[in-house]
């Protein structure tokens, strides 16, 4: 049977699997006219099935010699350059061995250079030029997780590649593809040899374009999930798909870890149809089990460039407009933000930011089930705010002074704070409205609905303001709690002046406004 691929590249003889994502015109336009050219997209999102696919393609047609090869082994030589080119040109020889129909004394005459002393620095060149000469088709090259090489070894290989450009294409690679998680202009290294850090735009200023992979369409999404109708019988119902869409906005890893633990861990039973609920039941189930994926991606959260503009975005504080456009970019490569707004890049990752930001505050939390439950198992949540206010009072200070995330510091803790409350018996959807400077949380609770709007306290129009978007949107989703949660972030006010509670009422809507 086969399955939703959730680690390490797709095969199509065992995963379900939706082939021809590349711009595959554009890329061969660039091959055609011996370009030199870099494919980036976030981690997990199908570059290296699309890129092994095309070679073989490549290979098939008849016109071309393409290799793929994956350098990623090579990062362990870290500095130490000599080290990175022998580990790179033996994967070359091996993946000549096991993908093409060359003479065998390619590999092995390659294999040669590496074992010969003393190993020269311009060896990756020399071995380049030997392939292009030795092959009887023009040769194309895929260098894959090109940027997991590091420091001193990424400069030399970038800049051995930029000297043989000019003897394309009979003695070097008619078209040398990089593919990473990053454009190569974001290869921000640092050279030991020089002591500075070197932007390698310069070493690779041959690159005639940068590509990306994009996220799986509404429609690819319902055929990958329909290969598994077909395998099984296990319907995904309509809005069941829709929901995944949603949630996962077509990332791939997301899609399939979605499906995977839907159909393969939660409803094993085939006659039972995977419906909405089911997909938001191992939505939660995917967050809390804090995969590769996640992990990876919550790394990147604590980089320098990415603080400051996810810190804007998480509290709706700055528009992009303010960030250097490669930042802003960057955030993108890495499958951050969207790829065409100022905005987290789905709902899932929006759920999961804010948790793995607070997930120490979390723990640290200890919470009295009875102090904030009614009789009837609802939240009565003017008790939780209640008892937020004291805990904000006694811990912000603290807390926020040591925090990377500055601006977004109270927004965050209230989301920590609410997430031991509602973790394991309900949910909490988050809008980060950027355009219109607050946080909007929708809390699910069995069938109790909660409206949240979280706002910095700017001017005296703020508190107007935000009345009137809490009352829009209470409309806009059909719900009757309110709470409106102003930031003072007046330091030099005493906690007695910054800290109040009221109530205002439009038509019948009840708004709590807290002042904090």
């Amino acid at each position: 049977m086969k399955k939703f691929c959730i680690a390490g590249p797709i095969d199509p003889a065992r995963h379900y699997f939706i082939p021809h994502r590349l711009q595959t015109v554009k890329i061969f336009t660039l091959i055609d006219d011996q370009e030199y050219f870099v494919l980036n997209a976030p981690r997990q999102s199908g570059k290296t099935t699309a890129i092994d696919e095309l070679a073989q393609s490549l290979n098939r047609n008849g016109k071309y010699t393409a290799l793929y090869i994956n350098v990623e082994a090579a990062q362990a030589a870290r500095d130490n350059i000599k080290d990175a080119l022998i580990t790179i040109i033996s994967i070359i020889a091996r993946e000549i061995d096991r993908q093409l129909h060359q003479p065998h004394d390619i590999s092995q005459l390659l294999l040669h250079m590496i074992e010969s002393k003393p190993i020269s620095l311009d060896l990756l060149t020399k071995a380049l030029a030997f392939f292009a000469e030795a092959s009887n088709k023009p040769l194309v090259l895929f260098i894959d997780e090109i940027d997991a090489l590091i420091g001193d070894s990424l400069l030399s290989v970038l800049r051995q590649i930029r000297a043989g450009f000019k003897d394309r294409p009979k003695a070097f690679p008619h078209s040398i593809c990089l593919v990473g998680l990053r454009d190569v202009r974001d290869y921000r290294v640092w050279s030991k040899e020089q002591g500075i850090y070197v932007s390698t735009s310069s070493p690779f200023n041959i690159k005639a374009e940068s590509l990306t992979i994009a996220n799986f369409s509404h429609e690819q999404v319902r055929a990958l999930y329909r290969q598994h109708t077909d395998e099984t019988g296990q319907l995904f119902t309509e809005d069941a798909l829709e929901h995944a869409f949603y949630l996962t906005q077509g990332q791939p890893w997301l899609v399939n870890a979605l499906a995977y633990q839907a159909a393969f861990r939660d409803v094993v039973d085939r006659t039972i149809p995977i419906n909405k609920e089911i997909i938001e039941r191992s939505k939660r189930h995917l967050i809390l089990r804090r995969d590769t994926h996640i992990d990876s991606l919550i790394d990147k959260l604590n980089e320098e460039r990415v603080i400051p503009i996810m810190d804007a975005i998480i509290s709706s504080e700055s528009p992009f407009e303010a960030f250097k456009m490669d930042d802003v970019q960057y955030l993108r490569d890495l499958g951050l933000i969207a790829p065409d707004s100022f905005a987290i890049a789905n709902p899932i990752y929006m759920e999961i930011i804010p948790r793995e930001l607070t997930r120490t505050t979390q723990e640290r939390i200890r919470l009295d089930d009875l102090s904030y439950k009614n009789s009837d198992g609802t939240i009565n949540f003017i008790t939780v705010m209640k008892e937020f206010t004291q805990f904000y009072r006694e811990n912000a200070g603290a807390w926020l002074g040591d925090f990377s995330y500055r601006d977004a510091g109270p927004h965050l803790l209230l989301m920590a704070y609410l997430q031991r409350i509602i973790n394991g018996g309900g949910d909490a959807r988050r809008e980060y409205a950027v355009d219109r400077k607050r946080i909007d949380l929708l809390v699910q609770w069995k069938n109790q609905r909660i409206v949240i709007e979280l706002k910095i306290l700017r001017d005296k129009d703020s508190r107007a303001k935000g009345i009137a978007q809490i009352a829009q949107y209470c409309e806009l989703t059909a719900t009757h709690e309110a709470h409106l949660v102003l930031f003072d972030r007046d330091v030099g006010k005493p906690a007695n002046e910054r800290i109040s509670h009221s109530i205002e009422t439009i038509d019948s809507l009840k708004i709590q406004v807290w002042t904090l």
